[in-house]
């Protein structure tokens, strides 16, 4: 389904879930079905975003109590 893009079978594959030990996990999505079609059957992601956010955090977390906010800024530019 993800891969393919193809939302069609969400729907079976919730009623399974619902029935199975992902039970939660299907009550979740199904409390947000718009945003996961969506998710699926859309050509675009956020993911390179998403990566940048981690990149960023990663060098924080590295920088925490280190040094000042200078340093910070030209190790995030930098990386």
């Amino acid at each position: 389904m993800l891969r393919g893009g193809d939302a069609a079978d969400l729907d079976a594959w919730l009623a399974t879930a619902r029935e199975s030990e992902l039970a939660s996990l299907a009550e979740g999505i199904g409390r947000d079905l718009a945003a996961v079609r969506a998710a699926i059957t859309e050509p675009w992601s956020t993911s390179p975003v998403e990566g940048e956010i981690n990149r960023i955090k990663t060098v924080k977390r590295q920088m925490s109590g280190r040094a000042s906010h200078a340093l910070l800024r030209v190790r995030v530019l930098a990386a």
